[in-house]
């Protein structure tokens, strides 16, 4: 059945980006304005529903890996899910770099949850994994919708197909995995740990896709969403948080790395995406410091503290540190370089003493 309103609204591109360039007037960027405007309209309405659609946490790890299979959808430039199907699992490429980079990227986040932490898909329970890509016409943005996610093609002047990006690809589908384990409210610190996982298992699944380790790694979310026009190299940097853009257009990227620098906002939720550094650069240090493939090292403690059942809805940045230090304590022994290594990065972010 086809529906409208995306019913979880965990987009990509933060409210204040959107609003940077909602508010320019001259021509130069004039369907980028149009857009940015468009996507803001529904930003209300998507968090409203959000609101209807949290499911019950599910803290436990799955006991059978299931079967991938995919389906990806073409809106054509209508904003109507689920569109007509292009590719189901195991059919042939199409052709369309959108639908096909869609079809990787969700194989790709599949495979980081299945074969490195034995969950079987988004739900832990075999989920088939669905997407719909061309959603909108110029549609600045990409978001989990509860079901499947959903990709617009861009505005052509500051943001191109949303697609291109595997780190938004294995974001928004993370933002599936804690809709069905810590369900963390959207608000505050929570909300900033709920965009946080996204992003850390975001860059997870391009490291490993690339088969690259923490020290060759971009740690960039967003890489290649931006047209030349744009002076950034990304939304977000874990490695460097603030530094990822420094645009006349879109401003300088306001995320703080460390508490002193905290954004006590009441838009986006309180912040939700621009507080997201915070963890963020808990979770770089730590893998940094760890070395090798981060998904197998930091990432498995991450995903341990998640599946743990010690995170509450409604969790604060202490709570989730001292979670995750006591998960890399039972993995890896209370004692390990793992614990310590944790343990030493959420202090040097200033969560921890």
């Amino acid at each position: 059945m086809s529906h409208t309103l995306p019913r979880t609204p965990c987009s990509i591109v933060p409210p204040h980006l959107l609003m940077r360039l909602a508010a320019r007037q001259d021509a130069r960027f004039a369907v980028a304005a149009d857009a940015a405007r468009r996507a803001l309209r529904e930003l209300d309405p998507l968090r409203q529903a959000r609101e209807e659609s949290l499911r019950a946490p599910v803290r436990r790890p799955s006991a059978v890996v299931g079967t991938l299979t995919r389906r990806i959808h073409d809106a054509g430039g209508r904003e109507v899910l689920p569109g007509a199907l292009v590719r189901g699992e195991g059919g042939a490429a199409t052709g369309d770099p959108s639908a096909d980079e869609a079809y990787d990227g969700l194989g790709s986040t599949y495979r980081l949850f299945s074969e490195e932490y034995g969950r079987s898909s988004i739900d832990g329970a075999g989920m088939d994994l669905a997407a719909t890509v061309h959603y909108g016409t110029a549609y600045d943005n990409a978001f989990w919708d509860g079901e499947r996610m959903v990709f617009g093609d861009g505005d052509g002047e500051i943001f191109g197909r949303f697609t291109a990006s595997l780190t938004v690809i294995g974001h928004e589908l993370t933002h599936g995995v804690t809709q069905y384990s810590t369900n963390l409210e959207y608000q505050g610190q929570s909300g900033a740990l709920n965009e946080s996982l996204s992003d850390v298992f975001g860059v997870l699944v391009e490291q490993r896709a690339l088969g690259q380790d923490a020290a060759a790694a971009s740690w960039l979310v967003g890489a290649g969403l931006f047209t030349a026009a744009v002076q950034g190299v990304a939304l977000r940097s874990l490695a460097a948080p603030g530094t990822a853009y420094d645009d006349d257009v879109l401003g300088r990227d306001p995320q703080p790395a460390t508490m002193a620098d905290y954004v006590e906002t009441a838009s986006d939720n309180g912040g939700v995406h621009i507080n997201s550094g915070i963890p963020n650069h808990a979770f770089y240090l730590a893998a940094t410091a760890l070395g090798g493939r981060a998904w197998e090292g930091a990432g498995r403690i991450w995903y341990d503290a998640v599946l743990g059942g010690s995170i509450p809805t409604d969790c604060d940045f202490p709570t989730f540190a001292a979670a995750t230090t006591a998960a890399a304590g039972a993995r890896f022994g209370a004692t390990g370089r793992e614990a310590g290594a944790v343990a030493d990065a959420w202090s040097a972010v200033g969560v921890l003493p």
